[in-house]
């Protein structure tokens, strides 16, 4: 079942409301912060991602940010910071960032709303989708980086390599 036939439609709808119970039907565990912000944890293969999302009523913006924990040794820092701009350059949607004081690594979107056409959940549920996607997908890479010794182009393409034949 889809998301548009689960969650019963008719009126233009808060966003946050709308991923409240895009939560609700993965059974993803929520804390619903205030009427304009949620938080969850959304299990990936490689870990569980913080996401929050965040509806700013005066820029009518829905924020996605997507987090995950990383204390990588100082010594690599500025080749994962030369591995999060060379990611940056792969992906249209969305951008990586590190923030060194919290030792979390980063991923932010924003979503500009139209007063005529509000966002809809299936909208809410791909930018969800694709931020998580985008942290599995380059996981990978920064952990070779951070604490393997990888450069940055090597471990780009061994993490985002496609495994071909059978095991």
């Amino acid at each position: 079942m889809s998301a548009v036939e689960f969650y019963m439609s008719g009126e233009s709808l808060h966003p946050i409301d709308m991923v409240e119970t895009l939560a609700e039907h993965h059974a993803w565990d929520f804390d619903r912060m205030n009427e304009d912000q949620i938080a969850m944890a959304v299990e990936g293969q490689w870990r569980t991602y913080s996401v929050t999302l965040a509806l700013d009523p005066h820029e009518n913006m829905l924020r996605l940010v997507c987090t995950f924990e990383m204390d990588p040794p100082q010594a690599t820092m500025a080749a994962l910071y030369e591995t999060l701009n060379r990611a940056n350059d792969m992906v249209w949607s969305g951008a990586f960032s590190f923030w060194d004081s919290q030792r979390l690594m980063v991923w932010r979107y924003g979503l500009l709303l139209s007063e005529d056409q509000p966002a809809g959940i299936d909208q809410i549920e791909r930018m969800i989708r694709s931020a998580i996607l985008a942290a599995e997908r380059f996981y990978p890479a920064f952990q070779l980086v951070a604490w393997a010794d990888h450069n940055p182009d090597d471990a780009l393409r061994m993490a985002l390599a496609e495994a071909v034949g059978r095991a």
